[in-house]
C-alpha cells in the first residue's frame, strides 16, 4: 500500500502500489497528517483533486474581517463536539477565563456571545441607556450606531466628525458637559477609515462622568494593541473574533463593569439573549445563557494559546511594526494616508485615492482585479469612500514574509494599470 500525498499548498501522488486501497494524506507544516483509505486511483484522484481546488484556490485575505484563518485554528474549530453544560464545555470556559482577563487586564469574567460585534453593540444599548445615548460618529460603524440606537427606541445623538478624523476628548467632554446623556458610544479603531481613535483620553471623561455608561467598540484592535480594561475605568468593552483574533466570523468577546450590571438591572426591556446579568450569572459557573457555538470556543481557545506563547508585548509590537511597514510602502508608491497623522490604525492601513487632496490616484477596482488575479483579495473603500481609498490588513497572524507578499502582488498589479 502507497500514499498519495496532498500538501496544503500543493498535490502530487507518490508511487502506486498495484492493489488497493489506498492511503490519501493531507499534511501540513504545522499540523498532523489527516487521512482516508479509497478503493480506487481514481477516487485517490478525486481527493487530491478537491483538497488542491480547496487551499490552492483559495483567495488569501487581506481584507479588514474577516481575515485570513490558519489552519491549526480550522483544526480547533473542528474539534468533536461536546454538551454546552456538560463538564467538559465548563472545563474549556473555565480554561480560557484567566488567559482571556489576562490578555484584557481585567479581574472581571470575560463574556462569550454567539454572534457578530453587532449584537453585543445592541445589547449594550438595550442594557445600558435610560435617558439618551452620545453617539462618536467618525466613520461607517461608528455612524450606524446613532441608527441601532434610535431603532432600539433610545433617544440618541451623534457627536460627529469628517471620516478621517478621530474622535477627541475634548468634544466628547463638552457633549456629557450638557447632562442630556446616560451612556455614550465608541469605536475605538474606525475600521472604514484606518482611524484609531485616542481611547484613553476618552476614557479619562469616565471620573468625571461617573454616571455616564462608557461603551467601546474594540472590534479591530482587541488582541492586536494593549486594551487596560480595569484601568480605562470603562463600563463596556466588546469584539467581534474575526479580526486581529484571526477566528472564524461569529463570536463576541465582551467585558463589563460592576457600574454596568447594576444599571442593566435596573431596566426592565433589556431582553434575554444579551442580558448582561444573565452573562454574569453563567460566565460564573463558566457557562453562558444560551447554546453559544462550541466550535469558535475551541478555536478560541487555540488562539489564546498562540498568543501567549507569542508574548502580548511581542505581538503589539508585531502589528505595529506591519502597519508601518504598510504606510512605508504606501508612501514609496506615491500615495497619501487616509487618517489624519498620527491617528493611524494598527491593524490596518487606509489609503487615499483621492478622498482627499494630494497623493497617487488608481483605479482601484482594477487594481483589486489584479491582485486577486495572483491569490490575494484587498478591500476597495467602504460607505461613500468606496473606491476614493483602499485598505489593506496587517491583523491577526500576518507576519513581516506574508507583508511583502502582498506588496509584491500590489507592485505586480500597479505595473499593469
Amino acid at each position: 500500500m502507497r500514499r498519495g500525498y496532498c500538501g496544503s499548498w500543493f498535490a502530487r501522488f507518490g508511487g502506486w502500489a498495484s492493489e488497493p486501497p489506498y492511503v490519501v494524506s493531507y499534511f501540513s507544516d504545522t499540523l498532523p497528517d489527516f487521512f482516508c483509505l479509497v478503493d480506487s486511483r481514481l477516487q485517490a484522484a478525486r481527493a487530491c483533486e478537491k483538497f488542491h481546488k480547496r487551499f490552492m484556490e483559495h483567495v488569501k485575505l487581506h481584507i479588514p474581517g474577516p481575515v485570513e484563518v490558519s489552519e491549526k485554528t480550522f483544526r480547533a474549530f473542528c474539534s468533536p463536539m461536546i454538551g454546552h453544560r456538560g463538564q467538559g464545555f465548563k472545563d474549556l470556559y473555565a480554561k480560557i477565563q484567566p488567559q482571556l482577563q489576562a490578555l484584557l487586564s481585567t479581574k472581571r469574567l470575560v463574556f462569550l456571545g454567539t454572534s457578530s460585534a453587532w449584537g453585543v453593540m445592541e445589547g449594550a444599548i438595550r442594557n445600558l441607556t435610560t435617558r439618551k445615548v452620545l453617539c462618536c460618529m467618525c466613520g461607517a460603524f461608528s455612524d450606524k450606531w446613532l441608527d441601532v440606537s434610535q431603532r432600539c427606541g433610545k433617544e440618541a445623538e451623534g457627536l460627529q466628525v469628517d471620516w478621517g478624523s478621530p474622535i477627541r476628548a475634548e468634544a466628547v467632554d463638552a457633549k456629557l458637559a450638557t447632562g442630556q446623556f446616560d451612556a455614550l458610544t465608541l469605536i475605538h479603531n474606525e475600521t472604514s477609515t484606518g482611524v484609531m481613535s485616542p481611547l484613553a483620553e476618552i476614557a479619562a471623561l469616565k471620573k468625571k462622568y461617573p454616571d455616564v455608561m462608557f461603551i467601546v467598540d474594540a472590534v479591530s484592535s482587541m488582541s492586536a494593541v494593549p486594551l487596560e480594561f480595569d484601568s480605562l475605568g470603562i463600563d463596556l468593552l466588546l469584539a467581534g473574533t474575526q479580526k486581529a483574533f484571526a477566528l472564524p466570523p461569529g463570536l463576541t468577546v465582551f467585558v463589563c463593569s460592576e457600574a454596568a450590571l447594576a444599571k442593566a438591572g435596573t431596566v426592565n426591556d433589556r431582553g434575554y439573549y444579551f442580558d448582561l446579568v444573565e452573562f454574569q450569572k453563567n460566565a460564573e459557573g463558566s457557562m453562558t445563557p444560551s447554546t453559544p457555538s462550541i466550535g469558535h470556543i475551541y478555536a478560541l481557545s487555540s488562539k489564546l494559546d498562540d498568543i501567549f506563547a507569542e508574548g502580548l508585548e511581542a505581538r503589539y509590537k508585531r502589528h505595529a511594526d506591519l502597519s508601518q511597514l504598510t504606510r512605508d510602502w504606501a508612501a514609496g508608491h506615491g500615495f497619501t494616508l487616509f487618517p489624519e497623522p498620527g491617528y493611524e490604525s494598527r491593524t490596518l492601513t487606509c489609503i487615499n485615492n483621492g478622498a482627499r487632496e494630494g497623493g497617487r490616484i488608481v483605479d482601484v477596482a482594477r487594481l483589486q482585479k489584479l491582485v486577486k488575479d495572483q491569490g490575494i483579495l484587498i478591500d476597495g473603500g467602504y460607505g461613500k469612500i468606496k473606491g476614493k481609498t483602499f485598505r489593506l490588513s496587517n491583523m491577526g497572524d500576518e507576519t513581516e514574509a506574508t507583508m511583502k507578499q502582498l506588496y509584491a502582488a500590489l507592485d505586480a498589479g500597479l505595473k499593469q494599470l
